[in-house]
C-alpha cells in the first residue's frame, strides 16, 4: 500500500530533451539527501529543451513518475522541475543611484537593483532572475552587502537571466497533465552546479558545462556567486544526428554506437575495430571502423567546446576559471571529451558526478543525473510544502516571484 506524499519526501523532475528523470528523496538524520525512488524514461515532445508537443511530453513525465512511485512506494503529488532551452539568455548590467541620506538603506539597494535591471528585452522575453554580483559605494572596492555604509553614490553590478514565460507555462502544464503540481522552477545549470561543485571551487572560480541532449548549459562562479550563464543549442543529440547522417544509419543505432564505441579524440584510439551498424534503408547492415566514428565525433566535440571557449575569451571571463572546468551531463560520458576540452582550454578538466546516497550508489553517481539530483538538493534544502502554481492561480506571477529567489536559495 502506498503512503501519502508529505513534505518530508520530496520530488525532482529533470525534463530533458532525451530523457525524463524523476528522483524522490528525503533528508537523512546526518543531513545528507537520500534517494528512495528513481524513474527514467525516454523523453518525447521536447526539442532543444523546449516543449513542442504538450501531450507527448506530459505522457513521458507521467511514465517516469509512475516508475519513481513504484520504487519509492509513495504517491507523487508535487515536484521541483528544471528549466533550460535556447530561450534562456543572460547579460551583465550596471546601475547607480545617489544616496540621499548619506547612508545605504534597504530602499537604496532596491533602487539600484531596479536601475540595473532596466534593460531592453526581446519580444516574448521576461526577466526571470536578477543576480547581484557586487556593490560599490563611492567607487570603493567590491562590497557584498552595502547596507548601513556611508557615502553619496551606490553602484551595483548584476547578472540578468531572461527567458520565455510561455516556455515556463508549457512545462508547468505538462506536469499538471501528468498529475503533478509544480512547487518550484529552477534554472538547470544552477541545479547541476549544486550537485557537482565544491564550495571551494565556487569561491575560487570555476566553470560548469552541462552537456545534455538538446542544450549545453554553461555557468561560471566566483566568490560564491554566479558570474555568467549561457545556453548553447548544441549538445548530445547533434552528435547522434551527425553519426546518423555521416554513416547513413538509423538514429537509434547511431545513439547505440555513440554510447558504446564513441570516441572524441583520435589520439586515444588504440585499436581500429570493425563495428556492425544498421543501414537506414530497410534494416540492412554494414561494417564500419571505429575511426569512422571518431572522424565525425571529434570535430563536433571541438566545435562545441570551442564555442564555449570563444564565449569566455570574448567576454574576458578567463579569471573566473581558476579551478578549471567541470563537465557534466549525459554528453560528458563521451570518451575523450575531457581530453579535447583540456587541449582547447588548457585548464584542469574534471568529470562532474553527483554523490548520491542510495542503496546502490553506482546506479546514480553518473553525470547524467547531476541536474536531477541538484534539483532534489534544492527541494530538500527549502522543504517546500505547497505548490507554487496551480490552475487556480490565474497567472504566472507567483512563479516569477519564486524564480527571482533562486540565487539566495542556492548560495
Amino acid at each position: 500500500m502506498k503512503k501519502v506524499f508529505t513534505d518530508k519526501l520530496l520530488t525532482a523532475i529533470d525534463i530533458g530533451t532525451t530523457k525524463i528523470c524523476v528522483l524522490v528523496g528525503h533528508k537523512s538524520a546526518d543531513g545528507t539527501v537520500e534517494v528512495v525512488g528513481v524513474g527514467r524514461v525516454p523523453s518525447e515532445g521536447l526539442k532543444k529543451g523546449v516543449v513542442v508537443d504538450i501531450a507527448k511530453a506530459a505522457y513521458s513525465i507521467k511514465q517516469a513518475v509512475k516508475e519513481a512511485e513504484i520504487m519509492a512506494n509513495t504517491t507523487i503529488e508535487s515536484a521541483v522541475i528544471g528549466i533550460s532551452g535556447g530561450h534562456i539568455q543572460s547579460r551583465n548590467s550596471y546601475g547607480a543611484v545617489p544616496l540621499e541620506k548619506g547612508e545605504v538603506r534597504q530602499e537604496d539597494i532596491a533602487a539600484v537593483m531596479a536601475a540595473a535591471r532596466a534593460v531592453p528585452l526581446a519580444e516574448g522575453q521576461q526577466i526571470l532572475h536578477v543576480l547581484p554580483q557586487f556593490f560599490s559605494v563611492d567607487g570603493q572596492d567590491r562590497i557584498n552587502d552595502p547596507l548601513g555604509m556611508h557615502g553619496i553614490r551606490l553602484e551595483a553590478q548584476v547578472h540578468i537571466i531572461t527567458g520565455s514565460v510561455s516556455s515556463v507555462q508549457n512545462l508547468v502544464k505538462c506536469c499538471e497533465l501528468a498529475g503533478v503540481k509544480v512547487q518550484d522552477v529552477v534554472l538547470e545549470q544552477l541545479a547541476s552546479a549544486q550537485a557537482v561543485l565544491s564550495d571551494d571551487e565556487r569561491e575560487l572560480g570555476v566553470g560548469v558545462l552541462d552537456i545534455g541532449g538538446g542544450t549545453s548549459d554553461l555557468a561560471l562562479y566566483q566568490r560564491g556567486a554566479i558570474r555568467h550563464t549561457m545556453v548553447l543549442p548544441v549538445a548530445g543529440n547533434h552528435f547522434t544526428n551527425d553519426l546518423a547522417i555521416g554513416l547513413r544509419t538509423t538514429i537509434n543505432d547511431a545513439e547505440r554506437v555513440k554510447r558504446d564505441y564513441g570516441l572524441a579524440d583520435l589520439n586515444l584510439l588504440k585499436e581500429d575495430n570493425e563495428l556492425e551498424i544498421e543501414m537506414v534503408q530497410g534494416g540492412k547492415t554494414r561494417m564500419i571502423h571505429r575511426s569512422d566514428l571518431v572522424a565525425i565525433l571529434e570535430p563536433r566535440a571541438q566545435e562545441l567546446l570551442s564555442i564555449v571557449h570563444e564565449e569566455i575569451i570574448a567576454r574576458n571571463l578567463e579569471s573566473y576559471l581558476i579551478s578549471g572546468l567541470v563537465i557534466t551531463g549525459g554528453g560528458s560520458l563521451l570518451e575523450g571529451i575531457q581530453d579535447v576540452a583540456h587541449a582547447i582550454f588548457d585548464l584542469p578538466i574534471r568529470l562532474g558526478k553527483p554523490h548520491i546516497q542510495i542503496g546502490d550508489p553506482d546506479l546514480l553517481n553518473n553525470p547524467m543525473y547531476a541536474t536531477g539530483y541538484g534539483l532534489l538538493l534544492h527541494a530538500t534544502k527549502n522543504q517546500l510544502s505547497s505548490d507554487l502554481y496551480s490552475h487556480h492561480d490565474g497567472g504566472i506571477g507567483r512563479l516569477l516571484i519564486r524564480m527571482k529567489s533562486w540565487v539566495s536559495d542556492f548560495f
